[in-house]
């Protein structure tokens, strides 16, 4: 009992405690005052300011006052400034009350006065002169606040800031708005008055520049700051200067980061985890992933991998080697910053002066290649690359060609799309063909050029990632090497293998269904299709399925409309004249027994639909197999050659072979005509438009008509020939785009001009276009895979 009271005691003290900060004293208490004269902008910094503990220069550029050897140096690289004294009175800024949130208790929030001056924000136990001072948190331009957001006082009543500071984060409440506004606005002044913080490392790395044609000094300074050289210790804080808090990693916060500071801290210690794991291409992979993530900790991984590779105890151990591999795969992956770039380069240069033909000079000479050839990827290396990197050896990559063809070439983590489609056009003998050829990202159901300009490692790697999320066969990815841009399609030799790539592209149209063509050269093509890949027809081999030779959406066509016929439809009782519809019986009791009825029945119906479709699709595709195994058998006798031949003359039958068909689903001109559903084709000579299934061109529009194109907003591609202006729906509009502009610049450099000055390219989802000149010769946005 006597325990019981006591605590009833302390919790009717606490609450009239609250209920006289909330009622029984003044508003002018609750209010604030604000400085906003000369004070909130000063010119410079004081010596009282916040400084950094680290070496100063002498007049001759060397160190004059080394780093502390002592463990403590990682642990702090700022020193808080002198603490003021009780009675002293510092040059005010902004003063009143504020709840601050404290932990621990059953009070989450306490009442105090805070005060912020030039160099710090510190609260008291009261507002009256000679209060105790009860905490200080040092502004330095590395603190950050967070503003008032609705959504906390929503939940809490009150509106709060949040004050970041190296070892302290300040959260502070009130319940008006425009108070929170001014502490924070004069807070963020102070903050970016203040000079910009300095680490030791940063220093240092200034010191080795200035520095780096005298070794003695240099060598000076390593000896006399370990900071800058190998240690088994951990990393209490980072090297370079980041923000306090978390607000610049919040996108990335649903990946379980935490803020930039302790990101690196924490990265150094997967660094030494290097020298001890069985595998280290886990860690290296996930420090890679995390660089990727959180840009700012590249030059931060720089440093902390040229610290652990300078001045090793055991600098030939294999332990040791695991910090030059992941190098090397940051060296391929990312590049750092200049100042960082200048350090790394020196490193590199200095370690092959100490230690050459070692292990360590092979690495350090591949870097230094590698950063001169690094773009920013887009992915992280996947398992294979991480480990031909880490060995410092290419990777095997194997590019397909239409056709059962493939090569396989060697690729860098640097190998283009072009690179390789020069590579291709070389090994196949292709260098003097007309035409132009690419790279294709394609699956069985999808396909899409590369651009030029995509390094192929980061497409293995997004292949390897599609291959791990989705195992169908129809799924699997690979590379293609195909005809782009048909500029000649009558002069290529017959005994090439470019006629061979014409041949299957033009079967994959067919299959596709974007040949029109009637239903008897269809079958003719499937049957010269079977005879050049089966020869004379034969009952002992296996025939390949009906939709490798035959479109699907030909077949299925003429099944929908066969049973869309009144003779194929069956009667439907509830259309009678005498059945109520639905909308006519009443909401009530009832109601939803007759609609699950309803449905139950209309479902039964589609499933009866369904059922019979597919019967028919069956019949129907037994019927048109058939036909074609006829056509077959009077082929016998035809060679490969011979049936290449007899396919590609159908083929041509069409005013739009070699073009490359683009599904448009809306179509209007300024003329006021319109349509739905059309097929855009893009061809040498001229863009036209088809109804789809229909051989003749509703337009068509040469490239000398044609004024400008390009894209109007996000689906919408707009073409101007002459006073017409032609608006397309399509979600190909880069494709379409990168197309044209390949199919210009080739024009173009078949005629031997150079590139037209006046033709400029921009890119925006306002209404930009491509601008011709009179005559048709624009610049190249970008050839997918296409050399410029």
């Amino acid at each position: 009992m006597p325990l019981q009271g006591v605590c009833w005691f302390f919790c009717c003290r606490q609450g009239f405690s609250l209920l006289g900060r909330d009622y029984g004293e003044k508003e002018e208490e609750e209010s604030f005052e604000l400085r906003n004269k000369e004070d909130l902008t000063p010119n410079g910094r004081t010596p009282g300011n916040v400084i950094a503990s680290q070496p100063t220069c002498a007049g001759n550029g060397t160190n004059g006052h080394a780093v502390p050897q002592s463990p403590d140096e990682m642990k702090s690289r700022i020193i808080e400034k002198s603490k003021l004294g009780v009675e002293e009175e510092p040059d005010l800024l902004v003063k009143g009350w504020l709840l601050r949130e404290v932990r621990g208790g059953w009070v989450k929030q306490r009442r105090y006065w805070f005060v912020l001056s030039q160099d710090s924000l510190d609260y008291y136990s009261g507002a009256e002169k000679g209060a105790r001072r009860l905490g200080t948190l040092v502004l330095t331009n590395l603190c950050s606040v967070i503003w008032p957001n609705k959504q906390t006082y929503k939940e809490t009543g009150y509106w709060s800031i949040t004050v970041y500071g190296r070892k302290h984060c300040y959260r502070l409440y009130t319940r008006h708005f425009n108070e929170a506004v001014h502490w924070a606005c004069a807070i963020q002044k102070i903050i970016d008055t203040k000079s910009p913080v300095e680490t030791p490392t940063q220093l240092l790395i200034r010191d080795i520049e200035e520095n780096k044609f005298n070794p003695e000094v240099v060598e000076h300074i390593y000896e006399h700051n370990p900071i800058l050289k190998y240690t088994q210790g951990p990393l209490y804080a980072p090297l370079l200067p980041f923000p306090y808090g978390s607000a610049e990693h919040t996108y990335h916060s649903g990946k379980g980061y935490g803020s930039v500071r302790e990101e690196a801290v924490r990265i150094f210690n997967c660094l030494q985890q290097l020298e001890s794991v069985r595998d280290p291409v886990p860690i290296i992979q996930g420090v890679l992933q995390t660089c990727l993530d959180l840009r700012p900790l590249r030059d931060e991984v720089y440093c902390q991998l040229v610290k652990q590779t300078s001045h090793t105890p055991s600098p030939y151990t294999a332990a040791h080697l695991r910090y030059w591999q992941l190098l090397t795969c940051m060296s391929c992956t990312f590049l750092p910053g200049p100042t960082v770039l200048k350090y790394l380069r020196f490193h590199l240069k200095r370690t092959q002066s100490q230690s050459p033909e070692s292990e360590m000079d092979n690495y350090a000479s591949f870097i230094s290649e590698a950063l001169d050839k690094t773009k920013c990827r887009e992915c992280v290396p996947s398992w294979e690359e991480i480990q031909m990197l880490m060995s410092r050896q290419e990777m095997l990559c194997t590019v397909h060609y239409p056709g059962p063809g493939s090569c396989q070439l060697y690729i860098s983590s640097h190998t283009t799309a072009n690179e390789v489609v020069r590579r291709m056009q070389e090994k196949l003998g292709l260098q003097d063909s007309k035409n132009t050829f690419a790279l294709y990202e394609q699956n069985a159901l999808w396909e899409q050029p590369v651009a030029g300009s995509a390094l192929i490692a980061d497409i293995l790697t997004r292949f390897k990632n599609f291959t791990t999320k989705e195992s169908e066969s129809k799924s699997q990815w690979k590379l293609c090497f195909k005809l782009y841009c048909l500029l000649d399609a009558d002069n290529i030799s017959v005994d090439s293998i470019e006629y061979l790539f014409l041949f299957e592209q033009c079967h994959d149209m067919v299959v596709r269904g974007q040949l029109p063509a009637c239903e008897e050269d269809l079958q003719a093509l499937a049957a010269l299709r079977l005879q050049c890949l089966m020869g004379d027809f034969s009952t002992h081999v296996p025939c390949p399925p009906l939709d490798e030779l035959y479109p699907g959406r030909m077949l299925e066509t003429q099944v929908l409309v066969s049973l869309s016929s009144p003779q194929a439809m069956p009667p439907c009782k509830g259309a009678t004249q005498g059945c109520p519809t639905m909308q006519r019986f009443p909401t009530g009791l009832l109601a939803g027994t007759l609609w699950s009825h309803t449905a139950t029945a209309a479902h039964k119906q589609k499933v009866e639909q369904d059922i019979r479709l597919r019967s028919r699709l069956k019949e129907e595709a037994a019927a048109v197999m058939a036909s074609i195994l006829e056509r077959w058998k009077g082929l016998a006798g035809y060679n490969r050659r011979d049936s290449i031949a007899a396919y590609l003359a159908i083929a041509r039958q069409w005013s739009g072979f070699g073009c490359t068909l683009y599904e448009v689903d809306f179509y209007i001109s300024s003329t006021g005509s319109f349509s739905q559903k059309l097929w855009l084709g893009v061809a040498a000579t001229s863009v036209s438009l088809y109804k789809q299934g229909e051989s003749e061109a509703l337009e068509s529009f040469p490239y000398g008509q044609i004024c400008s194109y390009g894209v109007s907003d996000s689906n919408t591609f707009k073409i101007t020939a002459g006073d017409r202006d032609l608006l397309f729906e399509t979600n190909k509009l880069t494709e379409i785009m990168q197309l044209m502009n390949a199919y210009f610049n080739a024009i173009h450099r078949q005629r031997g001009k150079g590139e037209d000055p006046d033709i400029t390219i921009t890119e925006s989802t306002e209404m930009s276009f491509r601008h011709l000149a009179p005559t048709p010769t624009p610049t190249l946005l970008e050839l997918p895979s296409h050399p410029v």
